[in-house]
């Protein structure tokens, strides 16, 4: 039996009944563009376009188990990804595992959804301050994250605090900014920053952090320098954005798939 040769994303994140964000979201979004998808499933949630209603934790056992399981099959993981975390307790367990096997970590800190329900609290944050951040390749926050992890109010300091943590680079997304065009930055330890800019869509969108983390998570999966992930990851979550569709009466969901719509005109 010969073993595949996909670039494998393992992802720690919660179950969103839509399919718009969170671990449908990445799973989507990593077999769009090329490679698979383990999940660890953190929280279970009820939640629709319009917001979250019901977010339940899973045990530290539940956490545990997923994972050790997935390490005793000798699984061969090229990056891992991070959405809600849910506890204190999985953060610790994602932690000790990184610790134990040094790997790209893209972190996405989903501190709450796009209507402002909240996916952590104080300890949490704190916890993935301190023990997380210095362990991951890039952080993507976007504006009111960036201020509720750091406290600063000004786009130079709060890269400055995050990439003092101990991350190597913070991705400091731009949608939350009044301009004509979303302008996204990556700021880099050595100082350097690459401006990324992006057309302003119409619309709320429900999901778009998660895949534009996966998709960076794959571009460094499948080898690129982390300027290159980040363009790529950029590029293909416009893509998503702008082939987005409704199916309530909230936020549009993202086209993960419109890739493979493309394709199939081109036959």
């Amino acid at each position: 039996m010969m073993k595949s040769t996909l670039p494998i994303i393992l992802t720690f994140s919660a179950s969103d009944p839509t399919a718009g964000a969170g671990l449908q979201a990445d799973c989507l979004t990593v077999s769009a563009l090329g490679c698979h998808a383990l999940n660890v499933l953190t929280a279970v949630t009820a939640q629709n376009t319009q917001g979250v209603e019901y977010v339940q934790a899973l045990s530290k056992e539940c956490v545990q188990q997923q994972l050790s399981t997935l390490i005793r099959d000798d699984i061969q993981i090229q990056v891992v990804k991070t959405g809600v975390l849910a506890s204190v307790e999985t953060v610790q367990i994602l932690v000790d595992f990184l610790k134990s096997n040094p790997l790209p970590l893209v972190v996405d800190p989903v501190l709450a959804s796009g209507r402002g329900d909240s996916f952590a609290n104080q300890q949490l944050i704190q916890i993935m301050v301190e023990q997380l951040f210095p362990l991951a390749t890039l952080v993507t926050p976007n504006w009111p994250e960036g201020k509720q992890l750091t406290g600063k109010r000004t786009v130079n300091m709060v890269a400055k605090e995050l990439l003092q943590m101990g991350c190597q680079a913070v991705l400091l997304k731009g949608e939350h900014f009044k301009s004509e065009k979303v302008l996204n930055r990556l700021f880099y330890s050595d100082g350097h920053v690459d401006e990324l800019m992006s057309p302003r869509l119409p619309g709320q969108y429900h999901g778009s952090g998660c895949t534009l983390a996966s998709a960076v998570s794959v571009g460094l999966a499948q080898g690129l320098r982390l300027d290159e992930a980040v363009k790529l990851g950029l590029d293909f979550t416009f893509g998503a954005l702008n082939n987005g569709f409704s199916i309530g009466r909230g936020q549009l969901i993202p086209d993960r798939m419109h890739v493979m719509q493309y394709l199939a005109e081109q036959v």
